[in-house]
């Protein structure tokens, strides 16, 4: 079977567009930011005549800290996992509901993060602002160099496995939180993510179909090159120290094992023999 050229990929992969779309609306609950935020707590910084923030106001252990500011920052880069994801996806065509649905969803967790963040005085304002610029400003993959290498099936493999790291490492923020509101917000990022990476593993799904060989291929080369989540951030060294527990082998695993019984690659058979090492690399990592 010959590989499909990308334009015809992409039209294959337009036929699933409707019934995944349906799946994730069934499975995602809608939820307003506004509401999680406690405005009562809020008050006026010294520009408008109230009081600067200070160290003695944080909330959060120094763990704590750093794994929000990873995680704020993350979501934060919205505008260059958009970019990403519209190179063969584009916003404007039939893929709407994929990348229109993913970028409204994934807003509000930078929306929710940051309102709470500030009302609440739990880390320095004026610190996140900085970094986010910082952040922002460099991107993700946002260089023609950056992007030459990734196909629409490595877009979709990268947000795949995008989805799941968040989710993992959301999870694990939150049991390092104690505040109730801010584990309760923690928890509804975390399901929007878990069903955004059941979405995008759909759509692996559907590539698996069209082109085997170039999704066993791109879904290895994914996972080979998983960088933690905040490895990007600038200046970050410290706060990389406090959360080098938060993604490891074991998560790796996971993340695998996850998409392994999604795409149900164990029962995949009669590929080239670049892509059957490929399947093995990742069954072997899955440790199935």
């Amino acid at each position: 079977m010959n590989a499909l050229t990308e334009d015809e990929l992409i039209i294959a992969l337009e036929k699933a567009l409707p019934e995944i779309a349906e799946d994730h609306q069934a499975a995602a609950l809608p939820w307003n930011p506004h509401d999680w935020v406690p405005w009562e707590s809020g008050r006026n910084f010294a520009f408008l005549g109230g009081e600067d923030w200070d160290p003695s106001q944080g909330t959060l252990s120094d763990e704590a800290r750093a794994g929000t500011l990873a995680l704020l920052l993350t979501k934060d880069n919205l505008p260059s996992y958009h970019r990403v994801l519209a190179i063969h996806f584009p916003a404007f065509s039939e893929w709407r509901q994929l990348v229109g649905v993913w970028t409204a969803e994934d807003n509000r967790h930078a929306i929710v993060l940051r309102d709470f963040l500030v009302v609440t005085r739990a880390i320095d304002p004026v610190d996140a602002e900085e970094r986010r610029r910082i952040h922002v400003t460099a991107g993700y993959r946002q260089t023609t160099e950056g992007v030459a290498d990734l196909s629409p099936l490595d877009v979709l493999a990268l947000m795949a496995v995008h989805e799941n790291q968040s989710v993992a490492f959301t999870e694990r923020l939150a049991s390092a939180v104690t505040d109730d509101v801010f584990k309760q917000i923690l928890t509804k990022i975390a399901h929007d993510d878990a069903v955004q990476a059941t979405t995008f593993a759909a759509f692996l799904n559907a590539s698996l179909v069209a082109d085997p060989e170039g999704t066993v291929l791109a879904l290895d080369r994914r996972l080979a090159n998983i960088e933690p989540i905040g490895a990007d951030v600038a200046d970050f060294d410290d706060e990389r120290a406090l959360i080098a527990g938060y993604e490891n082998d074991e998560t790796r695993t996971a993340i695998a094992a996850t998409l392994v019984d999604q795409l149900k690659l164990a029962t995949v058979q009669g590929l080239g023999s670049d892509a059957e090492a490929a399947r093995q690399r990742v069954l072997g990592l899955a440790g199935a």
